[in-house]
């Protein structure tokens, strides 16, 4: 939440964003829109598990491996490749397991 609160408060004129009323009220009105969608949508928390599952595991474990292996470029070792492209494997079989299982909830479901 926080970046998208920094966002918004950059799109306000400096008088309003320096005030700490206004950091208090965006972050308090984010939270409350969030909760609000949680109400309203049926299955928000099937679909959040499936977008947390897909996506939070690419960011999290595989992205930082590929990127690692992409930066030490030929001075990596043979040992730190070869465990990056395990942790690289070991995501992506994670993603798929829990995407699978996140879609076949919401189809048991819907």
């Amino acid at each position: 939440m926080n970046p998208l609160a920094r966002s918004i408060e950059e799109l306000l004129p400096a008088r309003f964003s320096d005030n700490l009323w206004c950091f208090i009220s965006v972050r308090t009105a984010l939270v409350l829109s969030s909760l609000c969608v949680a109400f309203v949508l049926p299955f928000f928390g099937l679909v959040m598990a499936l977008v947390g599952s897909l996506f939070s595991i690419l960011m999290a474990v595989v992205m930082p491996a590929l990127c690692f292996v992409k930066i030490l470029g030929k001075t990596a070792t043979r040992t730190q490749v070869v465990l990056s492209i395990a942790i690289v494997a070991l995501g992506l079989v994670s993603a798929c397991v829990g995407t699978y299982n996140s879609v076949s909830n919401l189809v048991k479901k819907y």
